[in-house]
């Protein structure tokens, strides 16, 4: 039902395909089924001049590596008890990346509601990053993976139906980038994480 979406996809500036991933789908193959999300909210990290990325100053360390790769990567790191995930952007040498913020449950709900807990609302399963890769029951293993190959792909979705872009969220050290619009978002969509410095 859902096929990987080509790697011609991947290969745009940080900030265009930031803005192209809102409203794809992203999909993880389980062994207990299918888990398909849509995306909802992204940030762009525009690599060695932005003071909001890893990889600031083209900082190339063991995490940030995969970022100086090919696009179309899955850049997983930790922060706290959390993975999030990533996509990586631009040529080769050009530590780019994009965080997927937020996502709208659209298929596999069991196993979501499995993964983050029977308690909570379905509004608060994915609408943040870490949130969201425990629901899709993504982990570090995924690092380096291509987003063009399953179990974990991006496939074609209905796109959003109008992108919003604003400050990215929780990078209030990080000088004049504080203020950059390189998150986007679907309006109004509930799945969308909140805004905080």
């Amino acid at each position: 039902m859902y096929t990987p979406i080509a790697q011609t996809f991947f290969e745009a500036p940080v900030l265009e395909l930031a803005e192209k991933l809102v409203g794809q789908y992203i999909v993880h193959e389980t062994p207990d089924g299918v888990i398909v999300c849509k995306i909802v909210e992204t940030e762009a990290y525009h690599g060695a001049e932005d003071q909001a990325a890893h990889s600031f100053g083209n900082r190339r360390t063991k995490r940030t590596a995969v970022m100086f790769n090919e696009p179309g990567l899955v850049y997983t790191y930790q922060m706290h008890t959390h993975t999030l995930m990533n996509v990586t952007s631009g040529p080769v040498g050009t530590p780019h990346a994009i965080l997927i913020r937020g996502a709208e449950p659209v298929g596999g709900l069991e196993l979501m509601q499995q993964n983050r807990g029977e308690h909570l609302k379905m509004r608060d399963w994915t609408n943040g990053p870490g949130k969201l890769s425990k629901a899709l029951g993504v982990t570090m293993k995924y690092y380096g993976h291509r987003w063009t190959e399953v179990p974990l792909f991006i496939a074609e979705g209905p796109g959003a139906k109008e992108v919003e872009t604003g400050p990215r969220v929780g990078i209030g050290n990080s000088g004049e980038a504080v203020h950059y619009p390189w998150r986007f978002f679907e309006k109004d969509n509930p799945y969308v994480s909140k805004y905080r410095l």
